[in-house]
């Protein structure tokens, strides 16, 4: 047992090397990861605040808004609780499949897929390239979607400032051009920051970023207390409807599903990752609840999203607007890097690989233009982040984790006394598959008003 080394399996290749728990135990993953900077707790946590807290957030306080008060905080509070645990579950999933297959780290789709290739039924184990792919197409269609909300952002934002009103609508103002307008004269502008291949060269400005976005954080509470110090005419319960446009926003404010698995492998001590999944989810749903209570409280029928727009249209105010959009525009590049390399993986091999540069900055192109497209359609940036909370980070933050952990120990450890281990999962899963539909269809169908 002493002797044991990591396996050469990956993707398609995947297969349960320990026969046993106790075989299992022995293989020691983390001793085995190369990772040149690990990350402490509190590094881990930071990674996951920044992380989750990106431009979905200034959108909190809308959420908020469709749901009404008494809805909004204990939903807010039990969907923070809920996430936290099912994020748990696919952590822990994935430190069993690295013992169980001595692979030492793995990406989700990774583990999505050496999840069902390890199970002991061959009728369930051949579609786990299926599901691997699932994963791949859902995390792209996430945070392609991300993208097109962060042009929302940026437009409206400078369509604000060039119409100098606290007025927002999707026409133009005052003889002004229309939000879609805004939307086509970024993407040149969108395009050329998407051209840069390399990180590095953008994180110092995605800190800079969170930090913005913190002090956006703190001008709603500021404006809370100012124009509404009493916290008066807060409604405290909408409609059903309005509920699952909340639900399918309040996800995608504060989930860092696509995160966490990256964060675990590189940590410095993986067992601790528990503790800071805890810290690091306690910190975003308050915040979540901060940015989105007090802006409520602020601005309360006239919420509107990104946060910033509903600021008042003086100095620092409006700088701090100019100053989101800037930073929006250089996540957007960011969040851009992880699905389009993703695609990338797939499409390269079917071109010369002697001219791959030219396809690579082609596609960086293509992809940008129809992520543009999307947005000018859909210029409705609440019922969008709704979408995608409801349906993409449904799957990814509550019904697979789950789903995985049922196919990780279905045999072992099993399925526990009166198969609670099961029952626990299928509750999960329902919950998650509940608010997928309901809040996909009535997301989806607040996108589609466009068209009427």
């Amino acid at each position: 047992m002493a002797g044991l080394k990591p396996a050469e399996g990956g993707s398609g290749n995947f297969r349960a090397l320990a026969q046993n728990q106790q075989e299992e135990d022995a293989f020691d993953y983390a001793q085995f990861r190369d990772v040149p900077k690990p990350s402490g707790v509190i590094g881990s946590v930071a990674h996951m605040i920044k992380g989750a807290l990106g431009g979905g957030i200034l959108g909190g306080h809308v959420a908020y808004m469709k749901a009404g008060i008494a809805i909004a905080i204990p939903f807010n509070i039990i969907c923070g609780f809920y996430m936290t645990y099912c994020l748990y579950i696919l952590v822990h999933s994935a430190q069993i499949l690295y013992r169980r297959t001595r692979i030492p780290s793995m990406s989700y789709p990774d583990v999505g897929e050496a999840a069902v290739a390890c199970f002991s039924n061959p009728k369930v184990a051949k579609y786990s390239k299926v599901f691997r792919y699932t994963i791949d197409g859902i995390i792209c269609l996430d945070l392609f979607g991300s993208c097109a909300c962060y042009q929302l952002i940026i437009a409206k934002s400078i369509k604000q400032l060039v119409e100098n009103t606290q007025e927002t609508s999707l026409e133009g103002l005052s003889g002004y051009p229309s939000l879609r307008v805004y939307l086509a004269a970024i993407i040149v502008p969108i395009i050329l920051i998407c051209l840069v291949t390399h990180l590095k060269w953008l994180a110092p400005v995605s800190a800079a970023a969170n930090v913005v976005i913190l002090f956006a954080i703190g001008m709603a509470v500021h404006y809370a207390l100012h124009f509404n110090p009493s916290f008066s005419n807060l409604v405290p319960v909408t409609t059903v409807w309005s509920f699952f446009e909340f639900i399918g926003m309040s996800v995608f404010t504060m989930s860092c599903a696509g995160i966490v698995i990256p964060i675990e492998n590189n940590m410095k001590e993986p067992k601790k990752f528990t503790f800071a999944l805890i810290i690091g989810m306690i910190f975003i749903v308050s915040c979540t609840f901060l940015v989105s209570f007090f802006g409520y409280v602020a601005f309360l029928e006239k919420s509107d999203a990104p946060l910033t727009v509903n600021f008042p249209m003086t100095t620092w105010p409006m700088i701090l607007k100019g100053a989101i959009a800037l930073m929006i525009y250089v996540t957007h590049a960011i969040n851009f890097w992880v699905p389009f390399n993703l695609c990338f993986h797939y499409i390269k091999p079917k071109h010369n690989q002697l001219k791959i540069i030219q396809w690579e900055l082609f596609y960086r192109i293509l992809f940008v233009i129809l992520i543009s497209v999307v947005a000018i359609i859909f210029p409705n940036i609440n019922a969008l982040m709704g979408f995608l909370g409801a349906f993409c980070l449904s799957n990814m933050a509550f019904i697979w984790p789950n789903l995985i952990n049922l196919l990780v120990i279905w045999d072992r450890p099993g399925l526990g006394k009166y198969k609670w281990r099961l029952w626990r999962a299928l509750i999960l899963i329902f919950i998650g598959i509940f608010i997928l539909i309901c809040g996909s269809i009535v997301n989806m169908s607040e996108l589609m008003l466009v068209f009427v």
